[in-house]
């Protein structure tokens, strides 16, 4: 369903983002975080216009395994899965139209800013 931003935990990772069936962008933050919430916003505006990503999110305080097997080290972090493998990654907030330009390859042909 495209619309909605799911959140994922260490516990349901493997089964939300590694077996699915279409590429995931998985947003690990942190409530303390300001670009974080800075994005959250585009985010949100990006998987209600894509259903052919999933767009979900993973607090690396409340979720720390899953943040240190990625090595993720600054967040924003956001790596996109295909096939249970990182394929793309963005580091940093960045505004909508440069989230847009970096997921081009995952969201067909109809990116827009």
């Amino acid at each position: 369903m495209a619309g909605a931003v799911k959140i994922v935990t260490d516990d349901s990772f493997e089964e939300d983002v590694l077996k699915s069936d279409k590429p995931v962008l998985v947003d690990f933050w942190a409530e303390w975080c300001g670009p974080c919430r800075q994005i959250a916003p585009s985010l949100e505006a990006i998987a209600s216009e894509h259903d052919e990503l999933t767009i979900v999110k993973l607090n690396i305080d409340e979720n720390p395994a899953t943040a240190a097997k990625y090595g993720v080290m600054s967040i924003p972090t956001l790596n996109v899965y295909q096939n249970g493998e990182v394929t793309k990654t963005i580091v940093g907030a960045k505004p909508k139209a440069a989230l847009l330009r970096d997921l081009e390859p995952f969201l067909g042909n109809e990116a827009k800013a």
